[in-house]
């Protein structure tokens, strides 16, 4: 885990302090929590059209002027 310095406003940093001990649990958990929700609400999923094409080949780049000038 990474360690990392959050600035909150005071009104903030009371309305914490005060669900901290409501909850019995730490700052750092709550601050945690809201994080990890935020970002599952917020996550971006890639376009449905990507990997539509996927041929399973790994080496259709480097066999690209070969497979072009086969004879179908």
């Amino acid at each position: 885990m990474k360690a990392a310095t959050v600035y909150l406003p005071e009104e903030i940093n009371t309305a914490l302090e005060q669900l901290a001990a409501q909850t019995g649990r730490s700052q750092t958990e709550l601050i945690q929590a809201a994080i990890e929700d935020y970002l599952s609400r917020n996550q971006r999923s890639l376009p449905h059209c990507v990997g539509m094409g996927r041929s399973g080949q790994s080496d259709l780049s480097e066999r690209d002027e070969a497979l072009l000038w086969q004879e179908a």
